[in-house]
């Protein structure tokens, strides 16, 4: 009544299929499916050039470039590549204004220069001369810095005359103010009047 097992050879002989199917097969894709892992990293992109030193390179050449197109920009008046902060109508008349006109103010580094020198050379023998060198330069200090409000209250009347208040904008105090306390040949940009000269 009771068969014996069969024979795993016999069994394999005889099955539906004729034979066992093998789990390596490749079905389907004719290829087997690749893990997530495997894909995710097939997909993912360097985000650093593999060349960094290529690629250093390529950047500060593009860098070098732009740093002389803005200096010569701003040796010839070239807007269009000049800094942010140089660019605009408003900008460009407060340059001609302050450089049309003479300012106490940029003369200020050489005279403090030569007052200096002679504190120096007369804190021992002459105390009181070196004294009064400090006096004369600290006057000098508040006499320019009168002469460059009275500058920007007269530059600020024509700018609202000109442009209105509403395209003035911010920071052009100290864009004036600075500008008026530097000497006129290391000026940024150079300036393109000469002195006496007022811009329409």
């Amino acid at each position: 009544m009771f068969g014996r097992d069969k024979d795993p050879v016999t069994a394999a002989a005889t099955s539906p299929t004729g034979d066992e199917s093998n789990p390596t097969d490749v079905t389907g894709k004719g290829r087997p499916t690749p893990k997530r892992k495997d894909a995710e990293a097939a997909n993912k992109r360097p985000l650093v050039p593999t060349d960094r030193k290529s690629a250093g390179k390529a950047n500060k050449s593009a860098s070098r470039e732009a740093r002389n197109r803005e200096y010569q920009a701003m040796q010839t008046g070239d807007e269009r590549s000049m800094p942010p902060n140089h660019r605009g109508p408003v900008r460009r008349d407060i340059r001609d204004y302050v450089d049309g006109r003479w300012n106490l103010g940029e003369f200020f580094l050489p005279i403090a220069a030569v007052f200096l020198v002679l504190q120096i050379s007369l804190a021992n023998s002459a105390p009181d001369l070196a004294a009064l060198a400090v006096i004369i330069l600290y006057a000098y200090v508040i006499f320019a810095i009168v002469d460059g409000f009275i500058m920007w209250r007269g530059l600020r009347k024509r700018l609202r005359a000109k442009f209105g208040e509403d395209k003035l904008g911010r920071g052009l105090v100290m864009y004036s103010l600075m500008r008026s306390f530097q000497l006129r040949p290391t000026r940024l940009p150079k300036a393109q009047v000469k002195r006496g000269t007022k811009p329409e």
